[in-house]
């Protein structure tokens, strides 16, 4: 209890010199501090709950500040990014714009572009119509013409290699169109031309240097040798022996008319054949021709050695001029005429309607 009076402050006192002393003031009872400190604690309680209160008020509004201005900041930001957007927007709009006049522009340079070229491809395939037209009129007619040339020159002189020379003209001229319709006229030219190379005669300008080379190689040809009992009879009587070198007997068994030894007959006879047969090539005579080249083929196995090469290449050349028919069989031609004038009319029967509807 002896903190009693320490806690009890004492009142100053008023000096007052006109008064009368003081008389001591009554002491307290000791228990009259603890309300106050009560209180004292009450109030310090009250304070502290209040500054908290208020510390926790402005901590909220400091964070209500901050979250306002972090919003503040984001509505601003997003005003922003919302005015850059709507400024983007618009520049694609007006891109989107432009772009829309521009492909409007360009769809129609395109058509007119379509147009033109259109107009450009017909005005080729006219030129081009026209001048495969003239062209092919002129291979077309140069084509007829030499088929027809053709058929009259084998008709009238029978010469199958002109007619194969006018046919391959005009195959060639055929093939000079670039029309693709008169591709089966040459397949049927070509059929022809195999007919007639099958049917060719023997060509007279080789036939008659293979004769001229006989004629030429026959004084070379040497002499068939004698055979056994064929020479001179010896004579067995005096009066053989005595008119022996004056008279010469000799057997003739085959019956022949050309001595074996009589060799420069022989020869001449085959050249005279030989001329025969030249002859009968310039009249075109199978018969005489074949005749003829029978007979030199004749003696010059009757007359000369069939041993010797020259005699061996004489008779191989006859036998190749006998093997060759001198005039075959001639075919009929004008098949590739025919068909080529056929077509033709139905080409110019196709373009009649295309001729009316141009104008």
């Amino acid at each position: 209890m002896d903190n009693d009076s320490e806690a009890t402050l004492p009142t100053p006192a008023v000096r007052d010199d006109t008064a009368t002393p003081a008389t001591p003031p009554p002491r307290r009872r000791r228990g009259s501090w603890l309300p106050l400190f009560v209180i004292l604690v009450l109030a310090a309680g009250v304070a502290a709950w209040a500054w908290l209160q208020e510390t926790h008020r402005e901590r909220e509004r400091t964070d209500a500040t901050a979250r306002e201005d972090r919003v503040t900041a984001a509505i601003a930001e997003a005003t922003r990014e919302d005015g850059a957007m709507r400024r983007e927007v618009e520049a694609m709009r007006n891109r989107l714009s432009d772009a829309e006049a521009m492909n409007r522009s360009l769809r129609e340079e395109l058509l007119g572009v379509t147009e033109r070229s259109r107009a450009l491809e017909d005005a080729v395939a006219n030129l081009a119509q026209q001048r495969l037209t003239s062209r092919d009129v002129l291979a077309l007619n140069e084509a007829e013409y030499v088929l027809q040339l053709a058929g009259e020159r084998l008709a009238l002189f029978r010469d199958p290699a002109a007619a194969i020379a006018a046919y391959r003209l005009a195959d060639s001229a055929l093939a000079g169109a670039e029309d693709p319709l008169f591709a089966s006229v040459r397949q049927t030219i070509a059929a022809e031309i195999q007919a007639l190379e099958a049917a060719q005669p023997l060509q007279t300008q080789a036939t008659l240097g293979a004769l001229a080379t006989l004629r030429e190689a026959a004084p070379q040809w040497p002499a068939r040798p004698l055979a056994v009992g064929e020479d001179a009879l010896q004579p067995t009587s005096r009066l053989g022996r005595l008119i022996a070198p004056f008279v010469r007997i000799r057997r003739d068994t085959e019956g022949t008319a050309i001595a074996p030894r009589e060799t420069g007959l022989a020869r001449t006879l085959v050249v005279l054949d030989l001329r025969a047969a030249e002859a009968a090539l310039f009249a075109r005579d199978e018969a005489a021709f074949g005749g003829a080249l029978e007979r030199a083929r004749g003696g010059l196995d009757e007359a000369f050695d069939p041993a010797a090469d020259s005699v061996r290449e004489a008779r191989a050349s006859l036998d190749r001029l006998l093997a060759s028919p001198l005039a075959p069989a001639l075919p009929e031609l004008g098949t590739a005429l025919r068909e080529l004038r056929n077509l033709r009319s139905a080409r110019a029967l196709s373009r009649e309607p295309v001729a009316h509807a141009s104008p």
